[in-house]
């Protein structure tokens, strides 16, 4: 969510993608593996083994993730609201962590970030600033002043807030259906005791499982959010009026009279 500084690129060398994959992935899978790589060592046994040990392995392998990004957000100073919600979001699977729980209610855990967005989307679709608006306009931070201030001006009319509104929406429902599968498989798969081996085991095949797919309804959650989105723009300023491209965008609202020459 966040963009490495220019420092850090030439430090690394390594794509902020790989580090994602890294600290959100690979470690907590390692962590959680009761058999790392088949070496026979297991970070809960070098934790005190048995219950103890699994739980401290799976609070570890389950905070990680959650350092990851409030250091990624502090160090890069990102102040943008999609940052601060992905923060907040952050910290939120972090307290979640402590809830020790198996069966049904860590299926519903597991997913408890996608169904506290999804209603917070909801929420805001009723609201004079919908929450994909606020992606949008955080998109819009690089924009020439003249190009930006198009933005927003496309983005207040009538017309294109209603599409704000159906993207927002639509962006919620997909979340939802997202929170749900993964809940299904979840608990379909994580049938294990919490604090045993078997537990840990389920826990990192479900997160090695679910990250193609889940990426893959997130995606086509924001596709169909920004196709409503640029429906309603066209509807508003022409077909070659585009949100996404800020010149395009002025030049269909000059040709309406919207925008001085």
């Amino acid at each position: 969510m966040t963009v490495p500084s220019p420092a850090a690129r030439p430090r690394t060398g390594v794509p902020k993608t790989v580090w994602d994959l890294v600290f959100t992935l690979l470690i907590p899978i390692l962590i959680l593996s009761p058999n790392i790589l088949g070496s026979g060592i297991s970070v809960a046994d070098l934790l005190g083994g048995d219950t103890a040990g699994n739980i401290k392995a799976y609070v570890i392998a389950a905070l990680i993730p959650v350092v990851y990004v409030l250091v990624d957000l502090i160090v890069n100073r990102n102040v943008s609201p999609v940052a601060l919600i992905g923060g907040a979001g952050a910290i939120f699977s972090g307290a979640l962590a402590f809830w020790y729980v198996d069966g049904f209610w860590y299926a519903i855990k597991d997913s408890a970030r996608s169904y506290l967005v999804g209603l917070f989307f909801l929420i805001s679709a009723g609201t004079r600033v919908p929450l994909f608006r606020v992606f949008l306009d955080a998109a819009s931070l690089g924009e020439k002043p003249e190009e930006r201030a198009a933005t927003q001006q496309a983005m207040r009319d009538p017309v294109v807030h209603r599409g704000l509104v159906g993207a927002t929406i639509a962006f919620a429902v997909v979340d939802l259906i997202g929170g749900v599968i993964n809940s299904a498989v979840n608990y379909a798969r994580v049938t294990a005791e919490f604090g045993s081996d078997a537990f840990n085991a389920q826990v990192a095949e479900v997160n090695a499982l679910m990250r193609v797919p889940s990426l893959v309804i997130s995606l086509a959650g924001v596709a169909l959010a920004l196709w409503l989105v640029q429906s309603a723009v066209k509807r508003r300023y022409g077909a070659g009026a585009s949100l996404l491209e800020p010149t395009k965008l002025r030049e269909a609202m000059r040709e309406r009279g919207e925008l001085p020459a």
